[in-house]
């Protein structure tokens, strides 16, 4: 566990927004490491499709990214886990921790301080429900707690595992209790804020300049190395629609479109999410996405003289 004296810097904001560009001025300028809070970034060969963009961090460390095989499934409770190891590593060497990425999950759960125990596998649960659809599974998750987000219900997997944990902390009240959050201290998050029309625009090149750079390829690489498409599939946006491509699900042009829409709309569920955490009472400082690198590093370092 790591002490609350030193600051923490969160950078976040939708998916093409320019996060990682400018966590990597901030950790250059102040002397820091990065933490990534991407939930895709952490697949090892999932790299185009989940703008790795290793080359932007030069000799900036960085942490949580390709720790774990595609196809695992990697959860909340590891990623805090690994989070708390990977802020008291830096901490120890005197550095900066910067945390980078628009998981608002993980980033909302960060600065929480919360720490979940591990919920085992509940075989017998699991077979009671694989049979019932999304809407069912849905309907039940939602009479066990509120529903702030659809990332437990983007497939029934992930619903079923929902259940899992939330039957387990039925089950082992103790468990929830320990699950308490303690808010950290002296954390500062900016959002990197970009037009919608802008930002629209820099998913639909990005989207074009991966798929011209490989990354069918690496999809098919992930199938022919053993990851099934099921597994690619529950990664979502470019993992699924590309290995229905491949699988001949789609047409290319269906495969595109679909796509591009389906980006679009995941940065809106992004910027909802970001919307919610301020309601629920988190400051994000939002700075415009096109400042220079300058002015950015400058404010941020205001803000983190402020809490210091």
């Amino acid at each position: 566990m790591c002490a609350d004296s030193k600051p923490i810097l969160f950078i976040t904001g939708p998916t093409a927004s320019g996060k990682t560009a400018r966590a990597v001025s901030i950790a250059r300028k102040f002397d820091g490491e990065i933490i990534s809070a991407d939930s895709r970034q952490l697949y090892r060969g999932m790299d185009l499709g989940t703008g790795k963009d290793l080359d932007e961090y030069g000799d900036i460390p960085y942490h949580l990214i390709d720790i774990v095989p595609a196809g695992y499934k990697y959860n909340l409770f590891e990623y805090l886990r690994d989070f708390d190891r990977a802020r008291a590593e830096i901490e120890n060497r005197g550095k900066l921790t910067v945390v980078c990425g628009g998981t608002g999950l993980y980033i909302e759960s960060a600065l929480k301080g919360l720490h979940l125990p591990e919920v085992p596998k509940n075989n017998e649960l699991r077979q009671s429900l694989s049979d019932k659809t999304l809407e069912e599974l849905t309907s039940i998750l939602s009479q066990m707690k509120t529903l702030h987000n659809t990332t437990d219900i983007d497939t029934a997997k992930r619903a079923i595992r929902a259940i899992e944990i939330e039957t387990y902390y039925q089950e082992h009240p103790e468990a929830a209790t320990n699950a308490s959050p303690a808010p950290l201290k002296n954390a500062v998050t900016v959002g990197v804020d970009i037009p919608r029309d802008a930002r629209r625009q820099r998913i639909s090149s990005r989207l074009k300049t991966r798929l011209e750079s490989g990354m069918v390829d690496e999809v098919r690489q992930l199938l022919d190395d053993g990851v099934t498409p099921a597994d690619l599939i529950y990664y979502g946006l470019e993992y699924k629609y590309l290995t229905l491509y491949l699988l001949g699900k789609l047409s290319y042009d269906e495969m595109y479109n679909g796509l591009e829409i389906a980006i679009h709309q995941f940065a809106k569920r992004q910027m909802t999410w970001f919307r919610g955490m301020e309601r629920r009472g988190f400051k994000i400082n939002w700075l415009p996405w096109d400042m220079s690198d300058e002015e950015f590093t400058d404010l941020v370092g205001k803000l983190l003289e402020n809490v210091s």
